[in-house]
């Protein structure tokens, strides 16, 4: 399936290039323009951003347009060598560019240079032709980019988030079997790296979506998965820490029973105020326990204690997160979710 969603993604992405910048040299063909077939590389060019990257880069088209054309006057119609006049047009292309953090304009304004350098008409006729270029290929590529596959990777984005959360589930058992001196079935280290490293993946594709909608909460996405980015942080620590325990105190089936509890409750709704008063009320049980007597015993209590430490801050990266939620985001985001499970108990 992230196979097939790959490939229509690049798929949608080729054929928008291909259609887009078409579409722009005829439309500069039919006007008459010439070097229409500019048209179509501007298309391009401006095509391989995201929607709100295609917006921002077709405004400093326009600024460094200006710039441009004004620093071509001052080195072709100065310079007699055409080579070092372009050299030197370039130079002060790119660093406007650079300076004002537009790099992805240059390659534009270098064909709009080649242009004027080629022709070495600066009148009215030969500018406007050449906004007229620029306008057509940034009018294709901003319609272009509308057509977006925007459900499609909503609905990865709402899969991932459900994929992760299965995960967490699985690791937070593992772990808990560890603790009770169960049988252990899996590579936990490799479950969590493997999971760190696909969540961040979504953490990529929740920013290309965001890039590529104008709703008003896309940065939901980014936030969610950057949190379970840090929570698997967290249980590469609390791993550790339960490896470094050579004999389990009895206290470890306690704290065991509260994460094979926890797991029901690693999903996106919930608010863990809950399980965190209840991990408060393990913390105050065991302050009230025998001290140890040994060494050993010393050692390993103080590594639950820790173990205990990683679990709180495993919830409070949830909690902050929930904490950040407006009134508007719980009712878009959590309602959906809602919505699904309805429709999934009534299937």
């Amino acid at each position: 399936m992230e196979r097939y969603n790959y490939f229509k993604k690049v798929l949608l992405f080729a054929t928008k290039l291909g259609i887009g910048s078409s579409l722009a040299i005829l439309a500069a063909h039919e006007a008459g323009l010439d070097n229409a077939i500019s048209a179509g590389t501007i298309a391009l060019l401006t095509l391989m951003t995201t929607k709100w990257g295609a917006v921002r880069l077709s405004l400093y088209r326009w600024v460094t347009f200006v710039i441009s054309v004004c620093i071509a006057w001052a080195a072709f119609r100065h310079i007699d060598n055409d080579i070092v006049s372009y050299g030197v047009y370039l130079f002060f292309t790119v660093l406007v560019a650079e300076l004002i953090g537009q790099r992805a304009t240059i390659s534009v304004n270098a064909v709009v240079g080649a242009h004027l350098l080629i022709s070495h008409d600066f009148s009215w006729h030969s500018i406007l032709n050449e906004m007229a270029l620029v306008a057509i290929g940034i009018f294709m590529a901003l319609i272009l980019n509308f057509f977006h596959g925007n459900y499609s990777a909503k609905k990865s984005l709402i899969a991932g988030m459900r994929d992760v959360e299965e995960r967490l589930q699985a690791i937070l058992k593992e772990l808990a079997s560890y603790l009770s001196n169960g049988p252990q079935q899996r590579d936990v280290w490799e479950d969590i790296r493997a999971l760190e490293h696909d969540a961040e993946g979504y953490v990529r594709e929740a920013c290309e979506y965001q890039e590529n909608t104008f709703q008003s909460h896309p940065a939901y996405y980014i936030d969610y998965f950057e949190m379970r980015c840090a929570q698997c942080q967290v249980l590469h620590n609390l791993h550790y820490e339960m490896k470094k325990i050579r004999n389990m105190p009895r206290q470890a089936d306690i704290v065991a029973e509260y994460m094979r509890y926890l797991t029901d409750y690693v999903v996106e709704m919930n608010v863990p105020h809950e399980q965190l008063l209840q991990l408060e009320r393990i913390f105050a049980e065991m302050k009230k326990e025998e001290l140890p007597k040994t060494q050993e015993e010393f050692e390993s209590r103080a590594l639950l204690y820790h173990i205990l430490m990683d679990i709180e801050e495993f919830l409070v990266y949830k909690r902050r997160f929930v904490d950040k939620l407006d009134e508007a985001q719980m009712r878009r985001y959590w309602n959906r979710q809602a919505d699904e499970c309805k429709a999934s108990v009534e299937r």
